[in-house]
């Protein structure tokens, strides 16, 4: 009795989250999206907006842990009634979606023994079949000189583009990599009781096994825990960002075609092997 009445806990919590994306897609697109008709918005607004978006994510963090506390919920990603992440927004940059979401609590990137990379926010990037073509380099143009033109996103995912097919989605993460003090270039052996520290990084999650691009049914049925890399893109420093700085960071770095100018430490791509 005990189980079924915090699953229908959990269930009245998950409800509560899909209520507050409503405010999170708004405030988020109206934030960063800007329409040819009317100018820009002011920075100190956009500042605001997103403010109170971190303050919305912060709550509701906060909320979920003292749930979790208390047992009434899980944090756990394998739970199909646990609450492991929630949605806090969206923007729509010309034909590239991006949704956002925060994790309620450091969580391993993927679920193997001793994992020093925990991932704490994810972006998914859908692209429509057919918006990476030529016009790309316009495109990058448009976004550095602030001019990019960005319709309001709904909360969707797996939608077609008429008579082209399915969109194609990449997988950003924000990550802290727990690396020993004395570390600094390759991986060298740890000493018992050394002290650690994290390092945050932006980067790109490419799967290797099984192949994305393969028709090959068995594979994935077979297949217990997906292979791939963590393909970094940007290193963050010992300090985590804001929920709206990561995001401003991801969106620098996919569209200004440079690493943003944050980037500093081991280089601006570092590729993590995870199987």
């Amino acid at each position: 009795q005990g189980c079924l009445k915090n699953k229908g806990f959990a269930e009245a919590v998950q409800s509560f989250l899909r209520v507050c994306q409503l405010f999170f897609t708004y405030l988020e697109s109206l934030a960063r999206d800007s329409f040819p008709d009317r100018s820009h918005l002011h920075p100190y607004i956009r500042h605001r907006l997103l403010h109170f978006t971190q303050r919305m994510c912060t709550r509701l963090e906060q909320m979920v842990l003292m749930f979790a506390s208390f047992g009434w919920v899980s944090l756990e990603e394998s739970d199909p009634s646990g609450i492991s992440h929630f949605y806090i927004g969206q923007c729509q940059i010309d034909s590239v979606k991006v949704s956002i979401f925060r994790y309620c609590c450091p969580t391993p990137f993927l679920a193997l023994p001793n994992s020093k990379l925990y991932k704490c926010m994810r972006w998914n990037v859908e692209y429509e079949r057919g918006s990476d073509g030529g016009g790309q380099e316009e495109k990058k143009e448009a976004w550095s000189a602030g001019t990019w033109d960005m319709e309001r996103g709904q909360v969707e995912r797996g939608r077609k583009a008429e008579g082209q097919g399915i969109n194609s989605t990449e997988y950003y993460f924000l990550c802290c990599e727990d690396i020993p003090v004395g570390e600094r270039g390759g991986r060298g052996e740890e000493e018992e009781g050394q002290t650690r520290k994290g390092m945050w990084s932006i980067g790109q999650w490419v799967q290797t096994y099984p192949d994305p691009n393969a028709d090959h049914i068995y594979d994935w049925v077979l297949c217990a825990v997906p292979q791939g890399q963590y393909k970094q893109l940007v290193c963050l420093g010992e300090k985590e960002p804001l929920n709206c700085i990561a995001t401003d960071y991801l969106l620098e770095a996919l569209f200004s075609g440079a690493a943003p100018s944050i980037s500093h430490g081991r280089g601006p791509c570092t590729v993590h092997n995870m199987a």
